[in-house]
């Protein structure tokens, strides 16, 4: 193919700025659709076509007068047709993620998918319903969110910055006049949205506040006009376009800081549209005589004529053009494709492909063009691997590859990474641009693509082509998650949503074709079924789920109870039990609740473990229900214990008693009778004595004594003594210590001196030394059982004696215990040294 034929379609808009036009497809609509009795809305990055007829235009009409909004791919093909019931559309356009966005004159924005199903709607604002909507405009935000703006009959402007989340705001009004507003447009930048709206000759800016004043602006317009009639902004909101009812065209910066040029259209007719090309050029529609001007930055021009009406669709590196017969293509020519095919051309990359020509044909010139590169081989095979990408032709694309991979030939050590990735990404593009497909996708468009191939897929998802998918998938070798596992789960989710399907023939050929594929989730794919009123099939799905938390938060959800439990139980996850439980307990009545999960031990045992903790009353109507006296009694018991609950201490003790009768346990039913004893003596004592006031009451028996002694009430301890049989040797034990924690001495003596201790008096010792008085307690060491004096002797510190004793008793080890207490210094080196003589005669003896 020659440089010339591969040229013809440019041409040229400035210096060294190229442009082509070409044709995509042949429409295969092009016996049914005449574009001019329609209005058309297209997608970007290749999306679908949506059709509506436009009412201000008479049509004959077969059939039904009601509104029909049609789908086509980007051959022609169709995709779908829907009948319009609702309120007259002001405006029809598609999100970024092809869905179909339809704005009400009633404020009303509806949502659909591409086959034209219903998906959710939402109002823009309640001071919208009041007044009609006259226009609209659908954009997308450089953060990629889809908005939506609206024009009022009262010319207010409302704004959602995105459809997933609607929040409205409202722009700034315009000044008061009697003139209506002629065109506005949208300017979203990273930082913030705005309106450019004209009214005759004013230009105003809209800023999102409603109560800002709009000051008006003043573009640098040379030609005399009386309105602006039509603007557009570009892509990426740096340049303005503003077209006058003189006819002139003028291109700046949206700030109106920099004009690039104003220019005589020859037309004085309002444009249908004007959009901008790319960044650097602006093409003009008019319907009237289906003329097409394409307008460079700085006043170049090009015009086209048409057959038949078309309608141009805005894309980030260029313009698509649908007509009646065919699907083009307009761009600026990419650079490294102005290198290679350009006329006389001498980049590195014309040569090469220049030279592979010429090997194809046997010709020895091939080498002659090769000697010309050898120093640039490498940048003129990086510059075929990058332009075949940007072309649609697969024969260029294949006399481009062979280039590359003839360059490759010369070049020791060149990585084939770039040239590998190019020949799969082609392939995949072409298999999108087949007409049966209609994704007119170019390789700018798929760099600019969120996800990219994630994204390419999501979009054959879209459209139902699960096999290309899949085959894309396994051709770039994707990961599971991302590739094959994330289709087949759409695919399952398009197949629950058929109804006219059976369910068992479904269930079997999904499980089949997924099997248990790591990354699938069948629980997502069941919820899906759910929602399209499949509740038995999602049950089906739902075991194959292999994530129990997943089957059961599902099943709950259909409302099945006891499967939900019974898998949770199964699962052995015991924070999965107690979330069935609890939701069971929010939505089912208390009674079928108890016999729920009473027929399932494991969960029974687990709420009564929840309820000892967080739910005591529900706790007790268990026992109640269970009959189960025991446990009642030790709730009431436990409840006792609870000190915000001290005021129903009597109470608690008496209905925990009451139980255990019942119950006929009647030592434990005794028990409780003793401690509500004991609490109402503690508590008369407190009113009898000021000095016991919130002391005695809590106490056990033991304490209440002790505390008794301490306050020094000696006939009401040993009342209380006897009265609760404390045995006589705790007794002295509380009434020693509690002698020598007051400093008694002189009674505590008299106290060892009324009858024979029942202790002992070891335990005066321990009392008297625990309350620091060495003195005192060395009165009770001659008072000591034998088998005890060593041992206290070295207590008081009575290391001699203590060996002496020790001595006498022939107690070899008692010795050695003395020897270790004795330090290093004199005297008791001097004692360390007799028992190690006592040692020695005593063991001299032994033998």
């Amino acid at each position: 193919m020659s440089a010339a034929l591969l040229t013809a379609d440019w041409f040229l808009l400035g210096r060294e700025l190229y442009y082509r036009r070409f044709e995509i497809y042949s429409m295969a609509w092009h016996q049914e659709v005449a574009l001019e009795n329609y209005i058309a809305a297209s997608a970007s990055y290749g999306g679908p076509i949506a059709l509506r007829r436009d009412d201000k235009k008479l049509v004959k009409v077969q059939g039904s007068a009601q509104p029909i909004i049609s789908v086509y791919s980007g051959s022609g093909k169709q995709i779908t047709s829907f009948k319009w019931t609702r309120r007259p559309i002001v405006h029809m356009d598609w999100s970024n993620d092809e869905k179909l966005i339809c704005v009400q004159e009633d404020g009303m924005v509806v949502i659909y998918n591409m086959f034209g199903k219903f998906l959710h709607t939402f109002a823009i604002s309640q001071k919208v319903q009041d007044a009609k909507v006259i226009d609209a405009k659908i954009f997308i935000s450089p953060q990629n969110f889809t908005g939506v703006a609206i024009m009022t009959s009262n010319f207010k402007i409302f704004l959602v910055h995105n459809i997933q989340e609607p929040k409205t705001r409202q722009f700034s009004e315009l000044p008061r006049s009697n003139i209506d507003p002629t065109c506005w447009a949208i300017v979203s930048t990273d930082s913030n949205t705005e309106v450019l709206i004209a009214r005759g000759l004013e230009l105003y800016r809209l800023k999102q506040d409603e109560h800002h004043t709009s000051a008006m602006l003043e573009p640098d317009i040379a030609n005399r006009y009386t309105s602006i009639l039509e603007m557009s902004v570009s892509l990426n909101a740096h340049h303005l376009a503003l077209y006058m009812d003189s006819g002139y065209l003028w291109l700046g910066s949206t700030d109106l800081r920099t004009k690039y040029c104003e220019i005589d259209t020859s037309s004085i007719y309002k444009p249908k549209q004007i959009i901008w090309c790319g960044n650097e050029a602006v093409v003009l529609y008019w319907e009237r005589d289906c003329s097409l001007l394409v307008v460079g930055k700085y006043g170049q021009k090009m015009l086209y004529s048409y057959d038949s009406a078309v309608h141009l669709v805005s894309e980030i590196d260029g313009i698509r053009i649908v007509s009646n017969m065919q699907h083009e293509l307009l761009q600026k020519v990419p650079e490294v494709v102005q290198k290679i095919f350009r006329i006389n051309s001498t980049d590195p990359g014309s040569f090469l492909l220049e030279a592979s020509k010429q090997f194809q044909k046997g010709s020895h010139k091939a080498n002659e063009y090769i000697c010309l590169v050898k120093n640039d081989l490498e940048t003129a095979v990086n510059q075929c691997i990058e332009a075949v990408g940007y072309e649609f032709d697969t024969e260029v694309q294949k006399m481009l590859i062979r280039a590359a991979q003839f360059g490759k030939c010369f070049i020791a050590d060149m990585r084939s990474d770039n040239y590998v990735y190019m020949c799969r990404l082609l392939r995949v593009l072409n298999a999108v641009r087949d007409p049966k497909v209609g994704i007119p996708i170019t390789i700018t468009q798929f760099n600019y693509m969120k996800k990219r191939t994630q994204g390419l897929l999501d979009r054959l998802i879209t459209r139902n082509n699960y096999f290309l998918a899949l085959q894309i998938a396994k051709y770039l070798k994707m990961p599971e998650k991302e590739g094959t596992s994330h289709i087949l789960v759409h695919w399952a989710k398009h197949k629950v949503s058929q109804a006219e399907l059976e369910e068992e023939t479904v269930a079997r050929e999904i499980a089949e074709k997924l099997g248990y594929t790591s990354g699938i989730s069948y629980s997502e794919i069941a919820s899906t079924a759910s929602q399209n009123g499949r509740k038995k099939l999602a049950i089906k799905l739902l075991d194959y789920e292999s994530k129990a938390s997943e089957q059961v938060k599902l099943l709950l959800e259909l409302g099945e109870n006891t499967p939900a439990l019974v898998k949770a139980i199964e699962s052995g996850d015991t924070d999965l039990v107690y979330m069935v439980i609890l939701k069971l307990r929010e939505k089912m009545p208390l009674g079928d609740f108890k016999m729920t999960i009473r027929n399932f031990p494991v969960a029974q045992s687990l709420y009564i473990k929840y309820c000892k903790e967080h739910n005591t009353q529900a706790l007790n109507e268990i026992y109640i229900q269970e009959d189960d006296f025991s446990a009642q009694a030790q709730t009431f018991i436990l409840e006792s214990l609870d000190e915000k609950k001290q005021h129903m201490k009597d109470s608690l003790l008496t209905s925990a008693m009451e139980a255990y009768k019942k119950g006929r346990k009647d030592l434990y039913a005794g028990m409780c009778e003793e401690a509500l004893k004991l609490l109402r003596f503690q508590r008369d004592l407190e009113d009898k004595l000021p000095a016991a006031k919130n002391k005695l009451v809590g106490l056990s028996v033991h304490n209440t004594c002790k505390m008794l002694l301490e306050l020094n009430e000696a006939k009401l301890a040993e009342k209380f003594r006897n009265d609760y049989r404390i045995p006589d040797k705790r007794f002295w034990w509380l009434k020693i210590s509690s002698l020598a924690q007051q400093k008694e001495w002189i009674e505590l003596e008299k106290f060892s001196k009324v009858k024979k201790s029942l202790i002992g008096y070891a335990p005066f010792i321990d009392v008297c030394l625990q309350n620091d008085n060495r003195q005192e307690a060395l009165k009770y060491l001659p008072k000591v059982s034998e088998d005890l004096k060593v041992k206290y002797c070295i207590k008081v510190g009575c290391l001699e004696e203590a060996a002496d004793i020790a001595f006498q008793q022939k107690d070899v080890q008692g010795l050695l215990y003395v020897q270790s207490k004795c330090s290093t210094q004199f005297p008791q080196t001097q004692l360390s040294d007799k028992i190690s003589s006592m040692i020695s005669q005593l063991l001299e003896f032994k033998k």
